[in-house]
């Protein structure tokens, strides 16, 4: 049995390693394909159960070894869908089963994969180099809320991107503790402020507006929109009405272009815009006016006009003249989808003609407690086995890293040097076979 029992463990070592080097040219033929996990080989003695100082080193088994744990280096891609995982986490995927009306089926259970090489089919869904589709959660582009509790097929929709009413006008500024106006004459006491009965009233007719530009200054002017989208132009303007203690600013904005003899053509915002001895703003009471404005017949929805506590002062310019800080609005018209890109973290953003950058969707990862005991299909797919455990869905975090893919785990150099020792496992074994078949001779020989 001695010598029979040394070719069969021979054998299970040539068998071990033909299993080993089939892992290895796998592992080599993949080292470009995205998101690859190598498999590796481990060896496990089949030791028989004998007595004691009679035991065997007996034969060998090769059981394979996942690394779906291990990941690849992350690359660079010039394709703004295509994303990198660093750090633990799978895609969430399905495959397409069928098309129905120009559009993909999708049917069976929930795949995991870390192949992220995804593009824009042309019904805008997401899908890899190896024809699976991602799934995430969509999010409302107008409130920015995610709209599902479980994932569901991403799609990325070509509707335009509704318009958004201007509802806040962040005005930060100084105003200049004496204005130079065409009027201002250091020689002449409250020559740089808006006075007269004309300027009064909550507007400025047409007939009076030169010696009312003589007297204020510029404020700059803000587009704002809107319900329908529709801009509107909002250009304004800064009086001083007062120099005593709280001193005290009024506002203006034009609210008819073509206005001409006694119709209005500037209207009041405010006249009661205060500030103290040190310039810090003291009225309106917390930094904000609310009205609607109307211009040239178009009206806007109420605006809050916030100058914040802080936002507007009034402190000594020798420009004499506002000098503007920051000032912004929150609304836009409408916009057609121009670009789509994933942002690190994991949300899938539009570019707008409009101007605007929307979240559309966000991409989950799912985790298990034992990545490596994922049951391997084509296509750099994982399904859930019960060693696994189940998914664990959930954001993405700081985990996805946009315009970027996952490289291949399998180290060529190092596939190599398992091929080396692979190699001269499997002739030492062959050694072991020609050994036992000269022995075997030699037993044949005793009796011719």
């Amino acid at each position: 049995m001695g010598i029979f029992g040394a070719m069969t463990t021979a054998i299970s070592g040539l068998n071990s390693q033909s299993f080993a080097l089939e892992n290895i040219s796998g592992n080599i033929a993949n080292s470009r394909t995205t998101g690859f996990k190598r498999v590796d080989t481990s060896f496990v003695d089949m030791v028989p159960d004998l007595p004691p100082r009679r035991e065997r080193s007996g034969s060998v088994s090769a059981f394979s070894r996942n690394t779906a744990s291990i990941g690849g280096d992350i690359a660079d891609s010039q394709i703004k869908t295509n994303m990198g995982i660093t750090g633990e986490g799978f895609f969430v995927v399905k495959a397409k089963t069928g098309d129905a009306a120009g559009a993909p089926l999708f049917a069976g259970k929930q795949m995991y994969t870390r192949r992220g090489d995804f593009d824009l089919d042309r019904n805008g869904y997401l899908v890899n180099g190896a024809g699976y589709y991602l799934m995430g959660f969509p999010i409302d582009p107008v409130t920015g809320a995610v709209t599902a509790s479980t994932p569901g097929m991403l799609r990325v929709s070509n509707n335009n991107l509704p318009a958004r009413a201007t509802t806040t006008v962040e005005y930060n500024a100084n105003l200049p503790k004496y204005p130079l106006t065409t009027n201002a004459n250091p020689l002449v006491p409250n020559s740089e402020l808006l006075t007269g009965a004309l300027y009064t009233g909550a507007t400025i007719a047409a007939a009076d507006e030169t010696p009312f530009l003589n007297m204020t200054i510029a404020g700059q002017s803000v587009t704002v929109y809107d319900s329908a989208g529709s801009p509107v132009n909002v250009q304004m303007r800064w009086g001083k009405t007062t120099n005593t203690a709280p001193e005290t600013w009024s506002l203006y904005y034009m609210s008819d272009s073509n206005a001409v003899g006694p119709a209005a053509k500037w209207t009041r915002v405010a006249n009661n815009v205060q500030f103290n001895a040190s310039g810090q703003l003291t009225s309106p009471p917390g930094g904000v006016i609310t009205g609607t404005y109307t211009v040239n017949g178009v009206t806007t929805g109420s605006i809050n006009l916030n100058f914040s506590s802080n936002g507007l002062t009034q402190f000594a310019d020798p420009n004499g003249q506002m000098r503007p800080n920051r000032i912004t609005q929150d609304g836009y018209p409408t916009g057609s989808l121009e670009d789509v890109a994933v942002s690190d973290g994991g949300k899938v953003v539009g570019s707008y003609s409009n101007g605007q950058t929307v979240a559309l969707a966000e991409v989950p990862l799912a985790q298990f407690a034992s990545d490596n005991q994922l049951k391997r299909g084509d296509g750099g797919v994982f399904e859930e086995t019960l060693e696994s455990g189940q998914a664990l869905i959930g954001s993405a975090g700081r985990a996805i890293v946009g315009s970027s893919t996952e490289q291949s785990n399998a180290d060529i150099a190092d596939e190599f040097s398992k091929m080396i020792v692979t190699q001269q496992a499997y002739s030492a074994n062959t050694r072991v076979l020609t050994t036992a078949q000269s022995m075997m001779q030699d037993v044949m020989n005793i009796i011719r």
